[in-house]
């Protein structure tokens, strides 16, 4: 899948967008875990972060440091789940951050988030770690990373 293919549709996130990516976001998550557009403009103002949305109802924000990425957040709105929407958002923050020069991925996930870890799963992530009791409510979460080399396609 080449970049322009993942970014089908898709528009470069910056702080102008980040009540839009805290609508997604407040949408995708309960309450307590949702990020507000301060956190939002926060998050792109990190060193090497970049985020992308997709007008149909998903975003993701990621950013890279030296040879490693990391997802920072990915969300996608209720009614716009099982459509690939997921799935191109990760591969386009794959994509981005290997072009930027990052040799791996990281992410966290919440260890009950069955439809998420499937959705890693087969991106390639894998687990290399575990944050016991990290969420509000008491469920891990899993530290995943995948290998991003230019036959990576989600």
């Amino acid at each position: 899948m080449t970049l322009a293919g993942n970014l089908a549709g898709m528009i470069a996130a910056g702080s102008a967008h980040a009540e839009a990516l805290a609508a997604i976001h407040r949408a995708a998550f309960p309450p307590d875990a949702a990020w507000g557009p301060q956190v939002m403009a926060l998050q792109l103002e990190l060193p090497g972060a970049f985020g992308w949305i997709d007008p149909r109802g998903g975003m993701v924000l990621a950013r890279v440091a030296a040879d490693e990425a990391e997802i920072l957040t990915l969300a996608v709105a209720p009614d716009a789940r099982r459509c690939g929407l997921g799935r191109a958002l990760l591969a386009a923050a794959m994509v981005t951050a290997r072009g930027r020069g990052a040799r791996k991925m990281f992410l966290e996930v919440a260890s009950l988030n069955a439809p998420a870890r499937i959705l890693y799963e087969r991106a390639g992530f894998a687990e290399v770690g575990r944050r016991r009791r990290y969420y509000p409510g008491g469920d891990d979460a899993l530290v995943l990373r995948a290998d991003l080399v230019a036959t990576d396609t989600p």
